[in-house]
């Protein structure tokens, strides 16, 4: 008597062997994130524009000696935020490229054929350049805070680091570009273009500003100025403003938005054009 086995099909082997969880995704999409050339050149330009500002300003801003607390506090987090928007921009570029570069070289079917519902291997993009921004950004940002504040240090001028004014904006400004990161990977998912989706997203925070504020300008209306406080910049700015207790930043008229406020508007808008790019994603064809 022989014993009898069931046969297993290859099929079966190759189902069983190729379906990948969440984290074996975030490692596949981490190893492409750091052989792409465009990666290293875009966060090597973000560590160089953050701490070559901070260090820049630090040398140059003289703070007069017996200026109140408030305003060296003030002027330590303008000088070690004021990279921010062209940070953005750069990571605004890398958020794209990260996701079109894939559907130009059409190596996308290869990612989507490894991840046939394709919500996992989205994510999983979505989350290793979230993490790496974050992380590329938080650390060169405290390396340029340490440089000026030796430099700023050595004109008799300190400012209260360890005071929530000043350590939250210069911790928002990292959490802000990594929300434009993530907005700019939400956009090149749904234009599938390098192009395009570097057009739109350097639109939305160069070009859309200036447009609205010329109609606010002309028509005089109160509302042209609350839309332009939820743009994605405006909103974002917030993050990294700097607001001592007892004081209020910005305008005082119409929608005043605060740091958390700032930080909602600018997260719903990731989620509204990430879930919009996501389900697009999964019903159109490659």
């Amino acid at each position: 008597m022989s014993a009898t086995t069931s046969p297993t099909t290859p099929s079966t082997r190759m189902h069983g062997a190729t379906r990948l969880s969440f984290p074996h995704l975030v490692r596949s999409e981490w190893i492409k994130l750091r052989s792409i050339r465009s990666t290293f050149w875009c966060y090597a330009i973000l560590v160089v524009l953050t701490i070559g500002m901070a260090a820049l300003l630090g040398a140059f801003v003289v703070v007069p000696e017996n200026a109140p607390q408030t305003v060296m506090n003030a002027n330590f987090v303008s000088i070690n935020t004021t990279g921010v928007s062209l940070s953005a921009l750069v990571v605004g570029v890398l958020g794209v490229l990260i996701i079109t570069g894939e559907y130009g070289t059409g190596q996308v079917r290869s990612t989507f054929t490894a991840d046939p519902r394709r919500t996992g291997v989205i994510l999983a993009k979505a989350t290793v350049l979230a993490l790496t921004t974050f992380v590329v950004s938080l650390v060169s940002t405290w390396i340029g805070v340490v440089l000026s504040a030796l430099l700023l240090s050595s004109d008799g001028t300190a400012a209260q680091i360890g005071d929530p004014s000043v350590f939250m904006p210069i911790l928002g400004s990292s959490v802000y570009v990594t929300l434009l990161a993530l907005l700019a990977y939400g956009i090149g998912l749904l234009v599938r273009s390098s192009a395009g989706g570097i057009a739109i997203t350097l639109g939305i925070l160069l070009v859309l500003p200036v447009i609205l504020s010329l109609v606010a300008g002309l028509l005089n209306a109160d509302w042209v100025g609350d839309v332009f406080r939820f743009l994605p910049d405006q909103a974002g700015s917030q993050l990294f403003a700097y607001s001592s207790s007892g004081a209020e930043a910005g305008p005082t008229s119409g929608i005043v938005l605060n740091g958390w406020g700032g930080f909602g508007v600018l997260a719903a808008e990731v989620f509204v054009v990430g879930a919009l790019a996501l389900t697009v994603a999964r019903r159109r064809d490659v």
